[in-house]
């Protein structure tokens, strides 16, 4: 089947009902609004700092259930959601509908107040804290804010002095993602150069 009729078949029944949903509960903090008392609830943790699911093998926890699954794939390996177009794996069904999103270019996420869409909700709600002016994650140690969960965290391996992004070939250890491929492209940039080193320094010693 090409990839044109593979997009035909594809749904995403759980996302566009999101869409039509009316917005009814509040936030206290924010004024945010939510379809679903139980999405009000799970926000409210960005407020709080609760994260109520922990992690059994690692400990690490997280505010919301769905959140934890996709960390314990880093531990099981197991990603049983498949894409049908180009084959990705994924550990849950909604990463999955998210992902399928980058095949059809279909943007089902609106910002009520300049229009901008994304197709993922996540990026929706951070976009939104731009016009809000809210930093929710606040770092304890130093006080700095920021939009996101994961510029928080990045943020906080700076105290910690955790460095969790490792290098496979030489064991050095980064604090952040991005250094670490910045790392990896340095080494296949050298291992590349190496023949033709070694060609000029043959070139050479015939010269002399």
């Amino acid at each position: 089947m090409e990839k044109s009729e593979k997009l035909k078949d594809l749904t995403f029944p759980e996302v566009r009902e999101e869409g039509k949903q009316k917005l009814s509960y509040d936030c206290d903090v924010c004024k945010k609004s939510f379809s679903q008392k139980g999405r009000l609830n799970i926000h409210k943790r960005i407020h709080t700092g609760e994260n109520p699911f922990h992690c059994d093998i690692c400990g690490k926890s997280s505010p919301q259930s769905n959140t934890l699954t996709r960390h314990k794939c880093i531990h099981t390996g197991k990603k049983p959601y498949r894409c049908d177009v180009c084959g990705t794996s994924f550990c849950d069904q909604s990463t999955l509908n998210s992902h399928i999103l980058v095949h059809t270019g279909e943007k089902l996420f609106h910002c009520d107040i300049c229009g901008k869409s994304f197709s993922k909700k996540i990026n929706l709600t951070t976009h939104e804290l731009i016009h809000t002016g809210e930093k929710p994650y606040h770092c304890d140690v130093c006080f700095a804010s920021f939009l996101g969960r994961s510029a928080f965290n990045s943020h906080m391996r700076f105290h910690t002095g955790e460095k969790p992004f490792h290098c496979d070939i030489c064991g050095k250890s980064f604090l952040q993602k991005g250094s670490l491929t910045t790392h990896m492209n340095l080494f296949i940039l050298e291992r590349s150069l190496i023949p033709v080193m070694s060609v000029v320094h043959h070139s050479l010693t015939e010269v002399l």
